[in-house]
């Protein structure tokens, strides 16, 4: 499995940024995907996932009504918009897969998840 991240950069405080993530899985669709973000010093945590289907989503309460997560599976790819962004969304995100329930994630170890890739950093200045 692979899933490379793109899109982050150097924002200020109130802008928006939209996140790629291009992931090589055999069945993309057969599979939740989702967002994890991890600031300097801190652990990683979750911060969206949505379903096999695109149908369904979840987001931790410091992003929601901020961050929207998408998919298209016809190109294997999940994006995170990002909105009103705030100092503290500044994190390397990085996007995983899981055949987990989407609407666990946020609730179970960090070692229920397998691949990260290698992230994108986002930085919010005030």
């Amino acid at each position: 499995v692979q899933l490379q991240a793109s899109g982050g950069g150097l924002v200020q405080a109130g802008d928006s940024l939209r996140l790629s993530c291009a992931a090589s899985l055999r069945s993309f669709s057969d599979y939740a995907m989702g967002w994890f973000r991890q600031a300097p010093g801190k652990e990683r945590e979750f911060v969206a996932a949505i379903s096999w289907s695109g149908g369904s989503t979840n987001y931790a309460g410091s992003v929601k009504g901020r961050f929207t997560i998408s998919r298209d599976n016809a190109k294997n790819m999940v994006y995170l918009q990002m909105n009103s962004l705030k100092p503290e969304d500044t994190a390397v995100y990085y996007c995983t897969a899981s055949d987990l329930h989407h609407a666990r994630w946020g609730s179970v170890p960090l070692d229920r998840f397998g691949s990260w890739g290698q992230g994108t950093l986002v930085t919010v200045s005030s």
